[in-house]
């Protein structure tokens, strides 16, 4: 007898159905065609076991197993499910013509309890498209798969709860799930808080300004200066995310399994890769290609602490996901595409020592060791940074100053009224949301001069001897501080703000 049963494949952030027709005929063995990996191939043995102990068993004929389409390579042990409920209808052991009209994924133990899978949101959201009437997966994976409205989604524990349903016997009841409740309930409620923060007015400030334009930032120090602190409290001060920007972020989770019952993500995404980390790591890849860091800080803050101990190669691979806002990963067979539109938060210190220019200190670096190490990050990727910023170490009196510094709450609702200008004047383009984004023609129309401000940013350039790079990123960030002060025009002190950023362009930095 020919049976067909559906599971799904994820590839990249989508996922594809997979058509599993079971044949049993006259004969002896198990033959499993379709380009499976080894964990499927193993699958009979676990089979064999879940059903011989739920009061079934496997029969002693020629089974084949076909997963269509042929040439698509699959992988993993989420087909456990879909082969045993396929092998117990076409042997008559389970009668059912229901079957079709489900997508069943799961993990079987020797027990035939389940084991929670990978990529449930991309599965549910497909399933939906395509018509199916509900999904069966595992309880530790409901959470996630029910956000996708209209589409019956059943979190299972047991092979035998899902026989029970095919034979109508069983009482389990699809989940419903509240999306937006749960997503806002944990809205309001920052782990980290600016409010913590002694003194470093100027540096919350960029942090403002960083924010509401989404620019990229470098924190330039010596050691104990802050820097890590500022920057893990950036996402408290970021707008909350819509409910796009959380079905994306959480897509891209389930797909590297990171969900763990959470079902869907509200809280900006943060992610701190250390300095040993690899090139394929941070951008994603592998045989079997999975999300990088940049992918996993999608939507969010991407935090490199000690920017030149990182390896330069691995820096320099993200230098065209940080303009395209996308990372395609090329293999022989295949392409695939994610999505990694963050916001890029780096931290150094100014030489290998730490303190640089520092007469009172004990220990400190020739001027050739210190272009050395500045010169481990290159111009390009500075290139991609907006905002550079000097922090300072607070003195005594402001560490032990009793009063409390602005909430972040407060920040945020400044930042968030930056935006939906942005929002408004961006309108008509689809790819661009924020300041940061701007190409050069929209800052040729959204940035214009008076006489006052072209003159003050010719001096700033002549006299510091700006590079020509920082011109364009000096009109974004002037144009964001505009926005936050609700000024239709740049004029000349937003300009003479933005001029200050500029840090490392300055001579006497990296050469």
């Amino acid at each position: 007898m020919l049976v067909k049963v559906y599971g799904s494949a994820v590839f990249g952030v989508e996922a594809t159905t997979i058509t599993i027709e079971v044949n049993i005929d006259k004969g002896i063995g198990y033959h499993l065609v379709g380009l499976p990996d080894n964990a499927i191939k193993e699958s009979s043995y676990r089979i064999a076991a879940a059903l011989k102990n739920n009061g079934y068993q496997l029969p002693g004929k020629k089974i084949t197993i076909n997963m269509a389409p042929a040439d698509l390579r699959k992988e993993g042990s989420a087909y456990d499910l879909t082969l045993a409920i396929g092998i117990l209808v076409a042997s008559g052991q389970l009668q059912s013509d229901v079957v079709d009209r489900y997508v069943i994924m799961g993990e079987l133990s020797l027990d035939g309890s389940l084991q929670p899978i990978r990529g449930a949101l991309p599965i549910a959201i497909k399933a939906k498209e395509e018509g199916f009437k509900g999904f069966f997966l595992p309880k530790q994976n409901l959470k996630e798969a029910a956000i996708v409205s209209d589409l019956e989604v059943y979190g299972v524990e047991n092979v035998q709860e899902v026989i029970d349903f095919f034979e109508g016997k069983g009482n389990i009841v699809p989940a419903v799930f509240d999306t937006r409740a749960e997503f806002y309930k944990t809205l309001e409620f920052p782990e980290s808080d600016f409010s913590d923060v002694k003194g470093q007015e100027s540096i919350k400030r960029c942090m403002e300004i960083a924010a509401a334009g989404g620019h990229n930032i470098i924190l330039i120090g010596p050691p104990g200066a802050d820097k890590t602190m500022l920057a893990k409290r950036l996402p408290s001060i970021l707008p909350p995310m819509t409910l796009r920007e959380a079905l994306e972020t959480t897509k891209i989770h389930s797909v590297a399994g990171k969900i763990k019952e959470a079902g869907l993500m509200s809280q900006r995404p943060f992610r701190s890769p250390h300095h040993t980390i690899s090139n394929v790591a941070l951008v994603g890849g592998g045989s079997y290609p999975q999300p990088g860091e940049i992918s996993m800080a999608h939507n969010g803050v991407l935090f490199l602490d000690e920017l030149p101990e990182f390896k330069r190669e691995v820096l320099e691979v993200m230098r065209q996901p940080l303009e395209d806002r996308e990372v395609t990963i090329s293999r022989a067979k295949f392409t695939i595409t994610y999505p990694s539109s963050f916001m890029l938060v780096a931290s150094m210190n100014p030489s290998p020592s730490g303190f640089f220019n520092n007469s009172e200190s004990s220990i400190s670096s020739s001027p050739h060791e210190t272009s050395r190490y500045l010169n481990k990050i290159s111009g390009p990727l500075l290139d991609r940074i907006d905002i550079h910023i000097e922090v300072t170490p607070v003195p005594f009196d402001k560490l032990s100053e009793e009063r409390k510094a602005e909430s972040s709450a407060s920040i945020r609702e400044r930042v968030i009224k930056a935006r939906e200008i942005q929002v408004m004047r961006f309108s008509d383009y689809e790819k661009v949301n924020y300041n940061a984004q701007m190409s050069t023609r929209l800052i040729r129309e959204f940035c214009p001069l008076d006489e006052n401000s072209k003159e003050l940013l010719k001096s700033a350039m002549e006299r510091l001897n700006l590079s020509a790079r920082a011109y364009d990123r000096i009109l974004k960030v002037a144009r964001t501080i505009a926005d936050l002060e609700n000024a239709t025009d740049i004029s000349s002190h937003h300009i003479a703000e933005a001029i200050q950023y500029r840090s490392l362009d300055r001579e006497g930095w990296l050469g």
